[in-house]
């Protein structure tokens, strides 16, 4: 056995297609209709409570049980451009985390929470380039050293 994907019940699968494509560049690798797989390992579907034989009002909405999680190199701009779009519905703003880490929560179009993170590397090299030894972003970050230099050293 192994592990496929993560299908997330939507609303309007054409929708939801639409925004993780502007945001996450996910481009579409099959599309059946209801269900369309995106590259990567997301799936979108829509009618999900007929798909699995429950009431469609049992399919919940804003749960807060769970996020999908993206990072990326320069999260300052992928910020100002979330700010820019009034449609985006916000969980909250940047924030940094005792390991260094920024991040910005959102939803989706049908209330999925989407973490959008600095890339450990990154913050690995920001560290560092604000003069901190190897050994200091290690601590900094709680990741091991021996990680730490396979990261920036591109082990």
């Amino acid at each position: 056995m192994r592990y496929q994907s993560t299908l997330i019940a939507v609303k309007d699968v054409q929708k939801s297609v639409a925004f993780y494509q502007k945001w996450f560049g996910l481009e579409v690798e099959v599309d059946l209709g209801w269900n369309v797989g995106l590259k990567g390992g997301l799936s979108l579907q829509q009618n999900f409570g007929w798909l699995i034989g429950l009431p469609e009002e049992s399919v919940v909405t804003r749960a807060h049980n769970m996020e999908l999680y993206f990072d990326c190199e320069d999260l300052d701009t992928v910020n100002e451009k979330l700010m820019q779009d009034q449609s985006i519905e916000w969980v909250h703003p940047m924030k940094e985390y005792p390991w260094k880490q920024r991040v910005v929560r959102i939803y989706d179009p049908d209330h999925h929470i989407i973490e959008i993170g600095d890339n450990m590397i990154m913050v690995f090299k920001r560290l560092m380039a604000q003069g901190h030894t190897l050994e200091q972003t290690a601590e900094l970050t709680q990741h091991p050293v021996e990680f730490v230099r396979a990261a920036v050293e591109g082990i």
